[in-house]
């Protein structure tokens, strides 16, 4: 569902360094998205990344890579603007920690098997995300895509 997003968003991050990048940490969660209280999913959700180190600055060739993966395995469930079989994917990367879009878009099963925010799009949608077979490279140019489109 938030394959080409949401999801999923995506460099595996805990091992980037590069100077002059910033780690960002917007939250996964928030109140109407986790139920219950029993949330025990850390915010990055499930799946092999934990951290994303982001540039301040839209870093163009890499957003464009991601634009070519979104337009070949994205486009056909998500635009930015309307619902279609996934949610709209605009904002998302203000809404979601990168990590977790990136896990959505790597991980799509056991993030709607297991994330209290991945269950609850699963339920809105009721289509299951298709896993794109993309991997962590790939996942992280359809998130600076995905940061480009935010930023306008």
């Amino acid at each position: 569902m938030l394959v080409c997003i949401s999801f999923s968003l995506l460099m595996s991050c805990s091992s980037n360094t590069e100077k002059g990048r910033e780690t960002t940490a917007a939250t996964a969660k928030s109140p109407e998205d986790v139920s219950n209280g029993n949330d025990t999913i850390p915010e990055y959700g499930v799946g092999p990344v934990e951290s994303v180190s982001l540039g301040a600055e839209i870093d163009e060739a890499l957003a464009q890579k991601g634009k070519a993966i979104y337009d070949t395995k994205c486009i056909s469930c998500h635009t930015f603007e309307q619902r279609m079989i996934g949610p709209p994917l605009n904002g998302v990367t203000e809404k979601r920690n990168p990590a977790w879009i990136m896990n959505m878009i790597l991980n799509p099963q056991e993030m709607t098997k297991k994330d209290p925010i991945g269950k609850a799009l699963l339920r809105e949608y009721n289509t299951q995300m298709v896993n794109m077979n993309v991997n962590e490279e790939d996942a992280r140019a359809l998130l600076e895509y995905l940061r480009s489109k935010d930023r306008g």
